[in-house]
């Protein structure tokens, strides 16, 4: 890498965190574990505020749980219509294998989704074995995991876009 910096982009807290700035960015939020998706959704959205996006260019789109999650964040990256994806849900262990089948699918699909068009889809889905561990990770503060996918969908749209192909003049 003689004479260039090294690019990075980072899902974590730091001084130099990317500009959401004319970044169009959906919020796709799981309807089931209400309560939980909706401490994310506030995290995700004020980080994004935070980050300079306006109110205009963050949507916010229910989706009726986890597991569709995957095909309405594929929906909404073929759109066009934005250059991230923050996807939101909670997946919490019960009595029986639903939860690592409904965890597993969510966690392949967005990756999918992602991969297919090149639009960043961000996980901000909680798996946890219990709701306290849900509640901690979705309260407000700097530990809460939907603002962590809100940085993460922000730096990879940066990233991606400074990786594109430069049209020779």
């Amino acid at each position: 890498m003689a004479g260039r910096a090294r690019k990075t982009a980072t899902k974590q807290r730091s001084e130099q965190r990317e500009s959401a700035r004319g970044l169009r960015v959906a919020i796709l939020r799981a309807r089931f574990n209400a309560q939980v998706v909706d401490g994310l959704t506030w995290g995700a959205c004020a980080e994004l505020k935070e980050l300079g996006a306006s109110a205009q260019d963050v949507e916010v789109i229910d989706v009726p749980g986890a597991f569709e999650l995957p095909q309405a964040a594929l929906a909404a990256a073929r759109s066009g219509r934005f250059d991230a994806i923050v996807a939101l849900g909670a997946v919490i262990q019960g009595g029986t294998d639903h939860y690592e089948h409904v965890a597993r699918e969510a966690a392949s699909g967005l990756m999918r989704a992602g991969l297919d068009t090149l639009v960043p889809v961000a996980f901000g889905v909680l798996t946890v074995r219990k709701v306290e561990q849900a509640v901690e990770r979705s309260a407000p503060g700097p530990d809460n995991k939907g603002a962590e996918a809100a940085r993460a969908a922000v730096a990879q749209a940066r990233l991606l876009a400074s990786l594109r192909p430069r049209r020779r003049r």
